[in-house]
């Protein structure tokens, strides 16, 4: 029972993440760069409640014992660095990784075609790890650190304020926007 949950759990939660991704519209890249333009926030909404409720999911996993924290070295340069060529990517592309997944099984070409730049970019970083390691990582690398760590406020107060702050900026988002009649 345990390897047909194995095999079979994954792919039942990937089809599910895929449907909603479907459901959500985030399969399509003109949402996605209406999200850059600021024109459709939909994008936005989808990750913010998914940071959310993942987030929350975790918090309670740890605190009833049935995971832990895998903290990974906070490298800010490494990170910095990589959010803007994931952005700009992103932008050119009309695609995260996941939501061109979505779209490859929906029959986008185009999106199949930049899947294939993605891994020629995971390819291309993985043979300059080396490199990166030794010039780029090491630059404004703080250890293995939470915010809670560093801060000394509990998980549960930055999650709360997370939801809060989410909330607030969903609710600022949909109160600006023309009224569909």
């Amino acid at each position: 029972m345990t390897t047909m949950l194995a095999i079979f759990g994954p792919l039942l939660m990937g089809a599910a993440f895929g449907f909603l991704l479907q459901r959500g519209k985030v399969t399509s890249c003109n949402v996605i760069e209406n999200q850059f333009r600021l024109r459709d926030f939909t994008v936005l909404k989808v990750m913010g409640t998914a940071i959310v409720v993942g987030g929350i999911g975790v918090l309670l996993l740890v605190d009833t014992g049935s995971a832990k924290y895998a903290v990974k070295d906070a490298n800010m340069l490494g990170v910095a660095l990589g959010a803007a060529l994931f952005g700009v990517g992103m932008v050119v592309y009309g695609y995260c990784p996941g939501t061109a997944l979505g779209a490859i099984a929906t029959g986008s070409i185009h999106a199949l075609v930049g899947a294939l730049g993605m891994i020629a970019g995971a390819i291309l970083y993985a043979l300059s790890f080396d490199w990166l390691k030794g010039h780029v990582l090491n630059v404004w690398a703080l250890g293995k650190v939470r915010l809670p760590d560093i801060t000394g406020v509990p998980d549960a107060v930055w999650f709360a304020a997370l939801a809060v702050g989410a909330g607030a900026f969903f609710w600022w988002i949909e109160s600006r926007a023309p009224k569909k009649a």
